[in-house]
């Protein structure tokens, strides 16, 4: 499955990496590696602890060895004895064999149905790899699916305002669009775990207030981050419950951000905030 790649999406090849060094020290295994999935094929990418290059820019096809088994069945699994496992096909030994793995789990990270990456952790002799190995494994495999699911959408709100055009007829329908994509945006920025991906994400929702309302005022009060993504909600006509679930807060954190946003805005409503954020270019 090919997956496009926009400007603002980070390389996935980095978040993986994280989670692998994240299992490489929490689970103190030897030898932890993976890769993404293109076109039907994973690509080894990611190594902590191999003692050789037989493993780097593997391409392990689907259904073959113990990664192509999970990729395909989109579940983990494992093998204590990797050479004489005979629930996987062993197109893969020589590779295998030069880095004396034995032990092996392997963990597909699944979006849509779909496998995105595959994480392994692997023993080079001894006894297999304990449940705590595959727990962390597949707790890193859900963060990650989390994490990609998020960019997924991100990428899929940038194509929509790429598409929009709006002409005098669809000008208002297309401006509400974009204020929902807008605080959906902002919602994601919250999400997601990539200190980079967040800070792009904000600088996308600056670029779209500008290109809906120009810049805003030199008296235009100074608003958080976290104030204007509750009032991007308000303007969307959430109340503070529907809010904090939007943007994973709690209800009185919310109300906290609104009073702050109202006082700094010399309003004295929620409906009141939002047009004179508006008014200032704060808001599209």
């Amino acid at each position: 499955m090919t997956h496009t790649t926009s400007l603002l999406r980070p390389r996935d090849a980095d978040a993986l990496r994280a989670e692998i060094r994240w299992v490489a020290n929490k689970a103190g295994v030897p030898v932890v590696f993976g890769g993404e999935v293109h076109n039907d094929a994973l690509l080894l990418t990611e190594f902590v602890g191999t003692m050789t290059n037989g493993l780097r820019g593997l391409s392990v096809l689907r259904t073959s060895g113990l990664g192509g088994r999970v990729m395909d069945m989109r579940r983990p699994a494992s093998v204590a004895d990797y050479r004489n496992a005979s629930s996987i096909t062993h197109h893969y030994d020589g590779p295998v064999s030069g880095e004396r793995i034995r032990s092996v789990v392997a963990v597909p990270v699944v979006v849509d149905d779909h496998s995105r990456a595959v994480l392994y952790a692997a023993n080079r002799g001894g006894s297999p790899l304990g449940d705590r190995t595959a727990d962390l494994m597949v707790e890193a495999g859900r963060r990650l699916a989390s994490e990609i699911t998020i960019r997924d959408e991100v990428d899929r709100r940038i194509r929509l305002l790429e598409l929009a055009t709006p002409t005098p007829d669809t000008a208002p329908a297309v401006t509400e669009e974009l204020r929902d994509i807008h605080a959906e945006l902002r919602g994601l920025a919250r999400s997601a775990e990539d200190e980079r991906l967040r800070t792009r994400l904000h600088d996308v929702c600056e670029r779209l207030t500008r290109v809906l309302t120009g810049a805003p005022g030199s008296d235009a009060p100074r608003l958080s981050r976290r104030e204007l993504d509750v009032l991007s909600q308000i303007a969307l006509g959430c109340t503070n419950q529907e809010a904090a679930q939007r943007l994973s807060l709690s209800t009185e954190t919310v109300k906290s951000y609104l009073r702050n946003a109202m006082s700094k805005l010399d309003t004295h409503s929620r409906h009141e905030a939002v047009v004179i954020a508006r008014r200032h270019g704060l808001l599209p």
